[in-house]
């Protein structure tokens, strides 16, 4: 075991997985004599050779179309968006090329392609970075989408995710990149794509979070626990597919249900949970699914006061568990 950040984790896992096998490359901007905007690949290059870790031109669709084709011919790329934010020009190449390749071959071409991108608010990005993406990807068959918020789970789900044999978007919220730590084991292993897990059991409320949010609603429950409350913490860690066993179970355990994301409210993922819950668990239920989200402008402002009252955080979650649990 080791103590990492995130963002160590990250590294050390992409280095293990370009030293194991040698179809691993890294495409992206900055990505090779920078190490990255975050210094997520720093001395990658200098480690496996420019013909592997590859600084492209700013130009998202590319990086991506060209990580499809040499995913098609065998290699294992892991293409890095910079910031999420600007992921969306490469929108048709991961849709309608990424997530149909063994659709529209049936079954005899894969897409093992893993594309990297940190996404989030929280760190004064503004509008242009600090987006959260993934309602718009998880909206699509085909497409894998992971959020890790630890470390343990960064490495197991990464190595994970290289290992696939068709498409993964794997989200990193750059809050959490140096905020968090925690152990991580030096050995080899892999956590299953589509497990949430129960990061806190309670039993008088469930909350469904992930990502940065999932910290700030560990914190939260941990506060309602000094007044009586237990609340049962359920980290998605994958988004699509969901693991919809491991959350039903929770919400018919407790009966009441708070969902948590800094996603903007309308059509976010939280929606899709709680119309998951509504079909399948609508008797177990003692009170209205609640959201505790960001609310719906177009982005997150880039002063201190503004980013606050967008972001959810431990407080806003707090007084929701509070509601939820008295009703």
């Amino acid at each position: 075991m080791t103590i990492k950040t995130i963002v160590d984790t990250i590294r050390d896992t992409l280095r293990h997985e370009m030293a194991r096998d040698d179809r691993v490359i890294i495409l992206g901007e900055d990505v090779g004599k920078t190490g990255g905007v975050f210094l997520a690949t720093e001395g990658l290059q200098q480690e496996f050779g420019a013909e592997r870790v590859i600084d492209t031109p700013l130009a998202e669709l590319s990086i991506v179309g060209i990580a499809i084709g040499a995913a098609a011919v065998g290699m294992r790329p892991i293409a890095e968006i910079q910031f999420a934010d600007f992921i969306h020009p490469a929108f048709d190449q991961i849709v309608s090329e990424a997530a149909k390749m063994r659709y529209r071959s049936n079954g005899t071409w894969t897409c093992p392609l893993v594309i990297r991108t940190p996404y989030g608010g929280g760190i004064h990005g503004a509008l242009y970075h600090s987006q959260s993406i993934e309602a718009y990807y998880c909206h699509v068959p085909g497409l894998k989408v992971v959020a890790p918020a630890t470390p343990y789970d960064a490495k197991g789900l990464l190595t994970a995710a290289i290992r696939d044999p068709d498409p993964v978007l794997f989200l990193e919220h750059k809050k959490t990149y140096r905020a968090i730590k925690g152990d991580v084991p030096d050995d080899d292993y892999t956590i299953p794509i589509g497990k949430a897990e129960i990061k806190r059991a309670g039993d008088d409320v469930t909350a469904i979070a992930y990502g940065a949010m999932l910290h700030e609603t560990l914190a939260a429950a941990q506060e309602l626990e000094r007044e009586g409350t237990s609340v049962e913490v359920v980290d998605l860690r994958t988004l699509q597919p969901l693991d919809c066993e491991t959350i039903l179970a929770s919400v018919r355990k407790t009966s009441k249900v708070c969902i948590i994301h800094e996603d903007t409210r309308t059509m976010g993922l939280g929606a899709e949970l709680a119309a998951l819950i509504t079909e399948q668990a609508f008797l177990d239920l003692d009170a209205p699914i609640r959201r505790v989200t960001g609310p719906d402008l177009p982005g997150v402002p880039f002063n201190a006061a503004g980013e606050t009252a967008f972001l959810p955080d431990a407080k806003k979650i707090a007084r929701a568990l509070r509601e939820l649990d008295a009703y």
